[in-house]
């Protein structure tokens, strides 16, 4: 049996290995996901005395996340943070580059990927319960990034950058758990239906 029919022949853990079978797809995926990313975070509104804008971003890198899987996510936000780093205008509001004091939020996701990706391929995404425990865990991540770093970039307290940068965006974040814990499992049996 050959190299590839033994990866063809395995099951799906995670929702991009339904598409995944070559090279360029996986690619693809990778470079669709830091796409995805950087689309949702143009979706932002400022918050009143905060560096910190409601977006769509964390949202979408989550999902890719648990989409992809660990691997492929992880590259795919490393993508999407590196490529605007350098200059690519698709961080919150067309920004890029590293001087912002919410560089760590993005620096977050990197990790957020990892850690909703391994839990989606240990089948979180299958079940709206666990795919909301993965997202809270993912989000989790993100703050444990984010909150540090914006309490250094602005010479600033952590219980200070927690009110700038994380409290007044619970309530949003529990929606986007909602919205993930619903819409993922529910993929997921569409697909199946298909297969």
């Amino acid at each position: 049996m050959s190299h590839s029919s033994v990866l063809d022949s395995r099951p799906p853990l995670v929702l991009a290995d339904f598409f995944a079978n070559t090279r360029l797809r996986n690619a693809l995926l990778v470079v669709g996901g830091a796409a995805l990313t950087g689309l949702a975070a143009q979706i932002a509104f400022p918050v009143p005395g905060s560096p910190v804008p409601v977006t769509g971003q964390t949202f979408a890198a989550l999902v890719v996340g648990s989409s992809l899987g660990m691997r492929r996510g992880v590259v795919s936000m490393l993508l999407y943070l590196g490529a605007g780093m350098v200059g690519v205008p698709w961080f919150a509001e067309g920004s890029s580059g590293f001087a912002m004091p919410t560089l760590g939020y993005i620096i977050g996701f990197v990790v957020a990927a990892a850690v909703v990706g391994a839990l989606a391929t240990r089948g979180a995404d299958r079940s709206p319960i666990k795919m909301a425990g993965a997202m809270l865990a993912g989000n989790l991540a993100i703050y444990a990034v984010a909150l540090p770093y914006l309490a250094f970039s602005l010479h600033i307290g952590l219980s200070d950058a927690f009110d700038l940068g994380m409290r007044n965006y619970l309530f949003g974040d529990l929606l986007k758990v909602a919205l993930a814990a619903g819409c993922l499992p529910a993929v997921w049996q569409l697909i199946q239906r298909k297969h």
